[in-house]
């Protein structure tokens, strides 16, 4: 208890502090809340005038700065006094733009906003909703700033305020750079309010914002206001990651956890350790771990539900749902159950029924109403959107998710579970970042509703507690630009400041401003690597004869080796698709390896005339579904034949069980006698190799008796001298790289009629100047050469379509297309792409990424008018059928460039005309509901 003079001192300050701020006053006392100390750090430097950079953790309530900014723009409104001589106040002009990186995002900070200021003060302005945007107060996606910006938008007369959240999503390496060409290009008079989440190099942010923007305040806060505590799952027991705060800090292991995981170790290497389960662990002893549907039990016994469960799958997290559903897990009430119906039937009832039974609506429900859902790209967005509105209400408990969830909306929980440390990056598997930990966990523990959050890491052989406790107490994520200039941002740049003033704002960035920095660094690590190189080639040295000689004969043959191996492959591949093009109804077929190995008998042979053969077969295990040719190690051999019933429902259980048994009564052998695998066969010899070996055993170096020891110096050398030379064109490229890059844009654009002689912007630049894609200049192109005129509206929708689509995984053989004209246009899609990528390589610049043509059957046979069954399972895809929420997602996308060419000067006004309509064919069904939503 404070004494009264302690009490009478802070009444005093905080007197001093409403005089002081008032505004920051005024607004305190709506909130409900005390302000933190980061909070009302960050407040009051905004009052003083200064712009603000604001770093904390996730939940922590960054965006009440943001909120105050919209405060102070929103005070001194028109029906405030009129100041002398009944002018309007200079005050009532001020307007603020609250930016977000994602459409979700928007929504839901522009609902928050007009439940507080009311619908008449705040818009939203996304690429789907333009809702009173002359508002003093305006939400809108990053890109819709930007193209203000540029355009010289007249809705930014009287902009004193831009606050941007999220704005470490500059890190992203296909959008960042537009946070920074906002940040940039805002005029001097706006005040920035910068809110992030907590990065490693807050300072070296706020240097850079200080050179292109002036004063900015930094404030950075570690603290989570809900407490994080880290446990670790080992089989059936719970065990904290640390023994308390210090131990955390000092990244100490609970001694009982280190003790319990060797002791499991050592018995798994003794061969026990088989406990009931599927196994998790992929490599050394053989480990079976907590299943899914007990780790859900578990916390719904612990009390930690709602829990967000990553998987980084999204396969594993449909898997998951089912695995809990078979289990016979039910987290709800009765009444919660009724709740989950009615949100549910209340958001699909603009789609339609046969859509809902293609998009597996009545699992998903049969989920919901037990409080299980999976959470990723791949669903429905309407989906994706029931789910969490039902999690935040609290009505769906568990929710299994890919890491997309982690930079999604708002969704906390009370605990979030990691199922492994590794994940797909899109190239290959990777370690999580302590970066990438720090911000899935971030969501346990929900602000006014928990006491504490809780992390759970399910163990397995591969996952050692002290790695975890590293990334656990490591705050290490550093904001690293990814901007680059663009075509499209060269000739607005030149057409609003010209050339000169264009490559010194390039300068300014904060890509230049780290590349700068970090020269020296470079510079000395290329100087030690030199050193070690000339140390690794004393190793090598041999006596007998010339080792780097040698050496070299061991890489050209390993080299040729992978070759012959990469080709057999290809082999491989073509004589699976020729087996499955092959089969009729009725054949029993064997899957030999993945998922769903083992006997099949083929439903439909899906020999559509599009893309490669995807059979829809039912396994003896009862799984209906479509195989690719990248199930198949080995040509698919006919084994026997069944009778299939004409009018079989392959969704149904009771014909599925009926057909399985009648797969299993074949009695032929699930595997074959062999696990299913690659062929070991060996290709026939390949001269070249031959020659190489021959070389190889002739040479001195070969009877050397220290031949192995020296080129393993002679690897580590070779290896070293590939990362030195990398590091020296870094060195060499990064002094003024971004200004040398904008050069050689400007010299491309300038021979292709975009910019004139004189630096002035052509007719065709000004059309440039307003497609805002990836692919801006192919598109550019394409109009110019009428390549795209003359086609039907779903024609268009295809061939566009492979401008802006981009597979998930790289396929191997070229997407089928529409024959015709659909055929034609990509053709010569592709043979300007070529021209372009040509032009690119000559001058030293990154090239235009190739078009993909695997979303065209998709978005033509939509545009049509045909089923989305048919839709989805035309899709060019490994895997089998396309997503919904994939095809969502890439359709949005095409529609977004048909709207730009109906708009764009430089397409003839047929062209615009089809695009129009090509948007109308595409935006039905799914596409509609999503319109609207």
């Amino acid at each position: 208890m404070s004494s009264p003079a302690e009490r009478y001192a802070a009444a005093r300050r905080r007197a001093a502090q409403a005089s002081e701020f008032p505004a920051l006053d005024e607004f305190a006392l709506d909130l409900g809340f005390d302000l933190d100390d980061f909070q009302r750090e960050a407040c009051q430097s905004l009052e003083r005038g200064s712009g603000v950079l604001v770093c904390a953790p996730t939940g922590a309530g960054k965006t009440v700065v943001g909120e105050f900014a919209v405060h102070l723009a929103l005070r001194g409104r028109p029906d405030d006094p009129p100041a002398a001589g009944g002018a309007t106040p200079p005050t009532a002009r001020r307007k603020c733009f609250y930016t977000t990186p994602i459409k979700a995002l928007s929504n839901q900070k522009y609902h928050d906003l007009v439940d507080r200021y009311g619908a008449e003060q705040v818009g939203l302005l996304t690429g789907d909703n333009a809702i009173n945007g002359d508002a003093p107060v305006v939400v809108m996606t990053t890109e819709v700033l930007r193209n203000m910006l540029y355009a010289g938008s007249s809705t930014l007369q009287g902009l004193a305020y831009v606050v941007m959240d999220e704005v470490h999503y500059l890190a992203d390496r296909f959008r960042g750079g537009v946070w920074e060409e906002v940040i940039i290009h805002l005029p001097e008079s706006v005040t920035l309010v910068s809110l992030s989440a907590t990065v490693s190099n807050a300072e070296e942010f706020a240097d850079w914002l200080v050179t292109v923007r002036g004063e900015t305040a930094v404030v950075v806060s570690e603290h989570r206001p809900v407490p994080l505590w880290q446990h670790m799952l080992v089989g059936k027991r719970m065990f904290d990651l640390f023994h308390d705060a210090d131990a955390a800090r000092k990244h100490d292991v609970h001694p009982e956890l280190l003790r319990y995981t060797r002791d499991t170790m050592r018995r798994l290497e003794l061969g026990e350790g088989r406990s009931a389960g599927p196994g998790s662990g992929r490599r050394g002893p053989r480990w079976r771990g907590p299943i899914r549907p007990d780790i859900v039990d578990r916390l719904d016994r612990e009390g930690l539900l709602p829990a967000i469960l990553f998987i980084f799958s999204r396969a594993g997290c449909a898997a998951a749902v089912q695995q809990c559903l078979a289990a016979g897990l039910r987290l709800t009430s009765p009444e919660e159950r009724a709740e989950i119906r009615r949100v549910v039937e209340s958001r699909v009832t603009a789609i339609p029924g046969e859509d809902l039974t293609v998009l597996g609506y009545w699992e998903w429900l049969d989920g919901l109403e037990r409080g299980l859902a999976a959470h990723h790209a791949g669903m429905l967005p309407v989906f994706k959107e029931v789910v969490e509105e039902l999690f935040v209400r609290g009505l769906v408990k568990a929710v299994f998710a890919t890491e997309t969830l982690a930079l999604g909306i708002n969704m906390p929980a009370r605990c979030v579970v990691l199922e492994r440390l590794v994940k797909y990056n899109g190239e290959a598997h990777v370690d999580l970042t302590p970066g990438e930990y720090t911000q899935l966990t971030g969501r346990a523990g929900r602000r006014g509703i928990d006491v504490e959050g809780h992390a759970v890491v399910v163990w397995s052989p591969e996952t050692d507690p002290r790695h975890v406790a590293g990334l656990a107490s490591t705050r290490t994520y550093p904001l690293r630009s990814s901007f680059r200039p663009s075509y499209n941002m060269a000739v607005n740049l030149v057409g609003s400041v010209g050339a000169e003033p264009a490559r010194a704002l390039l300068e300014s960035s904060f890509a230049q401003f780290q590349a700068d920095r970090s020269v020296v660094g470079l510079a000395r690590q290329v100087q030690r690597n030199t050193e070690t190189i000339e140390a690794y080639g004393a190793e090598a040295a041999c006596h007998h004869g010339d080792f780097d000689e040698y050496f070299a004969l061991r890489v050209a043959i390993a080299d040729r080796e992978k070759a012959i191996a990469r080709q057999g492959q290809t082999q491989r591949k073509a004589a699976a698709v020729a087996s499955l093009e092959r089969l009729r109804i009725g054949d029993v077929i064997r899957v030999p390896s993945g998922r769903r190995a083992g006997l099949a008998v083929v439903l439909d042979p899906a020999t559509g005339g599009f893309g490669e053969p995807r059979p829809l077969v039912l396994t003896q295990d009862r799984w209906a579904g479509r195989v690719s040719p990248g199930d198949f190690t080995t040509p698919a051999e006919v084994l026997a034949r069944i009778r299939v019933p004409k009018h079989f429902n392959h969704r149904s259980p009771g014909a599925r069980r009926d057909l399985a048994a009648e797969v299993s009564g074949t009695g032929l052998d699930r595997h074959g006698g062999r696990r299913g695998g690659r062929s070991r066969q060996t290709p026939g010899e390949d001269h070249r190799l031959s020659q190489l070996r021959s070389e190889l055993r002739n040479h001195p170096c070969h009877a050397c008796p220290e031949r192995e020891e020296h080129a393993r110096w002679a690897e580590r050398r070779r290896r070293l001298e590939r990362d030195t030379d990398e590091l020296r064109e870094r060195v060499s490229g990064r002094t003024g790289s971004l200004a040398r890059t904008f050069d050689r844009i400007v010299a491309l654009l300038t021979e292709r009629g975009y910019l004139g002689r004189d630096g002035a912007v052509t007719d065709a630049g000004r059309m440039l100047g307003r497609i805002w894609t990836e692919a801006d200049l192919l598109v550019a192109e394409c109009l110019r050469r009428r390549v795209w005129d003359g086609l039907s509206p779903a024609e268009l929708a295809a061939a566009v379509s492979v401008v802006v689509f981009e597979a998930r995984r790289d396929v191997d053989e070229r997407a089928s297309l529409p024959r015709g004209p659909v055929s034609d246009a990509v053709d010569e899609t592709l043979k300007l792409w070529g021209e372009i990528e040509a032009d690119e390589a000559a001058r030293g610049l990154t090239a235009t990424r190739e078009p993909d043509l695997g979303f065209a059957w998709p978005v033509y046979r939509w545009a049509r008018g045909e089923a989305l069954a048919k839709v989805l399972g035309s899709g060019h895809e490994i895997d089998g059928e396309m997503p919904a929420g994939d095809f969502v997602r890439w359709a949005r996308q095409v529609v977004d460039l048909l709207g730009q060419l109906s708009d764009s000067g430089g397409a003839s006004p047929e062209l615009r005309s089809t695009a129009r309509q090509a948007i109308a064919a595409i935006n039905r069904g799914v596409l509609a509901y999503h319109t609207s939503a």
